[in-house]
């Protein structure tokens, strides 16, 4: 029997809502203070690798330039993925807003390596740089582009636009939070 979430079962899952935001916006301060990578999540940092990973496998039928992509293209859309699915299927603002902020967090995990692309100094997943072994898909990504100058401007720009999807997601969440709780335990999302 489904029992429906009233009264004081209701203002706890309001309250467990309001307490991750500040979790979040803590994140968010150590990362964006963060632009080399210095600061990172470690447990939502392994997801993401997974994903990234995966991403080079799914776009290996589109030729060299979209598996490089892939990886990077499918470790930020992962998130937006979930996003759409809370937002359609469960109607729950809430946790749509806090895949948006993992896909901010994608975007600042892919800076820095975004910002090595000539300098090829970042540790790889095998434990070598890009300047050990065949270079790393931002190098190729840029270098088809045409854009390898402007890897240190674009990381920048990568991290800054992370942080600034990391923040709207966390008033997107606060206010999805304050909406619930002004609607009252019987409105859902």
């Amino acid at each position: 029997m489904r029992r429906d979430m009233n009264g004081d079962t209701a203002r706890i899952g309001i309250f467990a809502r309001a307490c991750a935001l500040p979790i979040l916006l803590y994140w968010t301060w150590r990362l964006a203070a963060s632009p080399t990578g210095a600061y990172s999540l470690a447990l939502l940092d392994m997801a993401n690798l997974v994903f990234h990973e995966a991403g080079h496998i799914l776009f290996l039928p589109f030729g060299s330039f979209m598996t490089s992509l892939g990886g990077s293209l499918t470790q930020v859309a992962i998130p937006l993925v979930c996003m759409g699915t809370f937002l359609v299927k469960n109607r729950d603002r809430h946790a749509a807003a806090l895949a948006l902020w993992w896909a901010g967090e994608n975007l600042v995990d892919l800076a820095p390596y975004v910002a090595d692309a000539r300098a090829l100094q970042m540790i790889l997943l095998g434990g070598y740089t890009g300047a050990e072994v065949e270079g790393h898909d931002w190098e190729a990504i840029l270098g088809a582009l045409g854009w390898l100058p402007y890897d240190v401007t674009l990381g920048r720009a990568c991290h800054r636009v992370g942080v600034l999807v990391m923040v709207g997601a966390i008033a997107w969440g606060a206010w999805a939070v304050w909406e619930k709780h002004r609607r009252g335990p019987v409105d859902a999302g």
